[in-house]
């Protein structure tokens, strides 16, 4: 009997040490549980470069709000957009994967995902936080209002933490459109007093010659006048934020909340947005941490980091934090808590199509050095784009250059571009001397060509793809799936021939022309592209190739054999295709051969053909653009917002 007293005390006690034991660990769990449950704030704006901010170092600049708050959190010095225009970094920022990687890289496009590809705030609510954004989407997904559906609680002009249930952890995104390239440039002077300088007191507007010009610019009081736009629409995007940050305090929420504050884009004056360069790339980026939460940081707080981050970080890093499961498409890194990734010393980033004005420029940079590729330099940095070719200021600069004003600087903004640039943002922070040429650079540059050469093919980027192609696809298959299937898409042989693309010389000329007659479509497209940027010299005794690919039964190696046939030699078929092209029912090979007339010398001969495109029933706003950025290179029709399409 004693023996069974003795065994059932011992039973007791172990029960009471297994239950006291799982108490602590249910406290445990429960306290971390609430420690890796922050609220999350997101506050993005626009298109900013880091130069044009008070803490960056500019000290004309006016950004009281954005100061202090970079100045208490973490300043991240290389934080890069993964885009140069607003819908192909959102898209990567949403879905957390290069749009190279998923076809996404034109602005404005709809593009198939594959099922498991989901707005990354999904994640966020399985862990059971609110997920809200105010309110600017632009993805470029197909059925993008099922995809928002999906992502967000809410999302809308009303969103925000104040809709959440009742101790609901909240991830809440605010975007502030006041530094938009709309206010700064393309919206008319008038337009910009009504809605920017109203909104600003007297003693908090920044004076035309209260700032210093950015050495690309002609500094003169026209071009002053419309550059200060850049800073008080900053003043006033200022002001909007502290009113934001008000209310998070007055709600009792900022000793809970992380908060994220960063800009979608690099600067968006001309050379900036759309621009596969540095200007059009780098952002401000802030992170800053509550006392509660100061631990998650790696970097500790009040603190600068020169860590490389772009924004496919973003995705992984918020579920990581909120302890979800990060999904294998994911790769970007996790840059803070418990699942953190070490730094990278790379970034290779992208800039394709905006709006009507089509590019393919890839970039490598390790914070310091810019590598950009640019695959069709026949085209000038400041290319035409409707969008920004009715702002005065790109009028301004127009009118300076051809009035020959401009300094050797200021003009290489009006001419074709090399195939190639490196600038070494250390001792040339406004990207004015190319080093591409210079010997002493030449390990750099061949280490960054062979890291996006190697990037290319191991992401299998899909964007060399014409975007006929790729609309194609999408009708059949997500392009993120697509570029899997090496048959069908055989990386290798296209990024061979695309990477002579822009060298002119005899040899690569030679070997584009036999890759003109190869058997891959999209070989003989790239072949053709690279003859593009060859010489006219060069081109002579390759004419009756050239006439031949007209011919191609591939419709984009026809649309630029005749591009090419027209400028080199005047040829007469070339026009009739060229006209036919223009006119034709297919929107992607119409805006193809339209703004490749923009580029050609002789463009009055199309005049006519212009005009039908343009007035034709069904056209899309990037063909009606094209045409208006057309008719107005000759002054056929006005450059301005009432000319915008």
């Amino acid at each position: 009997m004693k023996k069974r007293y003795s065994l059932f005390v011992e039973l007791v006690q172990n029960a009471k040490v297994y239950v006291l034991a799982s108490l602590v660990l249910f406290i445990t769990a429960c306290t971390k549980e609430e420690k890796l449950r922050p609220n999350i704030l997101w506050i993005t704006f626009e298109d900013t470069s880091p130069q044009f901010l008070g803490v960056y170092g500019n000290q004309d600049a006016r950004t009281p709000t954005m100061d202090k708050l970079a100045n208490g959190g973490v300043r991240f010095t290389n934080a890069f957009s993964t885009g140069t225009v607003c819908s192909p970094s959102r898209t990567a920022i949403i879905t957390g994967v290069k749009t190279y990687k998923t076809g996404t890289g034109n602005h404005r496009s709809d593009i198939e995902m594959p099922s498991y590809i989901k707005g990354f705030p999904a994640y966020l609510q399985e862990a059971g936080y609110y997920t809200s954004n105010n309110k600017k989407t632009d993805y470029n997904v197909k059925d993008e209002e099922r995809f928002i559906a999906e992502a967000w609680d809410e999302s809308s002009s009303k969103a925000g933490w104040w809709n959440r249930g009742t101790g609901q952890p909240f991830f809440s995104v605010f975007n502030f459109t006041e530094s938009h390239q709309s206010r700064t440039m393309t919206e008319s002077f008038e337009w910009y007093k009504g809605n920017i300088l109203a909104n600003l007191d007297e003693e908090e507007i920044i004076k035309d010659d209260e700032f210093e010009m950015p050495p690309f610019y002609h500094d003169s009081p026209e071009m002053r006048k419309q550059f200060a736009r850049v800073y008080n629409a900053l003043r006033l995007t200022d002001k909007k934020i502290a009113q934001l940050l008000q209310r998070l305090k007055d709600d009792g929420l900022m000793d809970e909340t992380i908060i994220f504050f960063y800009a979608d884009h690099g600067e968006g004056m001309p050379r900036g947005k759309t621009n596969g360069i540095n200007y059009g790339y780098r952002v401000p980026f802030v992170i800053w941490f509550p006392e509660k939460y100061k631990e998650l940081s790696p970097w500790g707080t009040e603190v600068v980091t020169n860590e490389l981050v772009d924004f496919t970080d973003l995705a992984p890093t918020l579920i990581s934090l909120v302890g979800g499961q990060v999904p294998e498409h994911l790769t970007g890194r996790i840059l803070l808590g418990e699942g953190r990734q070490k730094p990278t010393d790379h970034l290779v980033i992208s800039s394709d199509r905006s709006d009507n004005g089509i590019d393919m420029v890839r970039t490598v940079t390790d914070g310091r050095y810019v590598y950009s590729r640019n695959f069709m330099p026949y085209m000038p940095e400041l290319k035409y784009i409707r969008y920004m070719e009715i702002g005065e200021i790109k009028q301004q600069m127009r009118q300076d250059y051809k009035a020959g004003i401009l300094d050797s600087l200021q003009n290489s903004l009006f001419e074709r571009r090399p195939p190639v640039f490196l600038f070494d943002l250390e001792s040339d922070p406004w990207e004015t001397q190319n080093l591409a040429n210079n010997p002493d650079y030449k390990e750099i540059l061949d280490k960054m060509d062979a890291q996006l050469r190697d990037e290319v093919l191991q992401s299998k980027d899909i964007m060399f793809l014409p975007e006929y192609e790729l609309n194609l696809v999408k009708k059949a298959v997500a392009p993120y799936e697509y570029r899997l299937d090496g048959t069908k898409y055989p990386i290798a042989e296209i990024y061979k021939v695309a990477s002579l693309s822009g060298y002119q010389n005899s040899k690569v000329a030679e070997k584009q022309i036999t890759y003109l007659k190869d058997e891959n479509k999209i070989v003989r497209y790239w072949a053709a592209m690279g003859l593009r940027s060859q010489s006219t010299q060069i081109m002579q005794k390759y004419a009756s190739d050239i006439r031949d690919a007209m011919d191609d039964d591939y419709a984009p190696v026809s649309v630029i054999a005749s591009a090419i046939a027209y400028q080199q030699f005047k040829d007469a078929k070339a026009k009739q295709l060229l006209q036919s092209y223009c006119l034709g029912d297919n929107l992607d090979l119409a805006l193809m051969a339209v703004n490749f007339l923009l580029y050609v010398d002789e463009k009055e001969a199309f005049i006519e053909t212009i005009k039908l495109a343009h007035d034709k029933e069904g056209r899309s706003y990037d063909v009606k653009a094209a045409c208006m950025d057309f008719l107005g290179s000759l002054d056929l029709v006005p450059n301005n917002t009432n000319y915008r399409q």
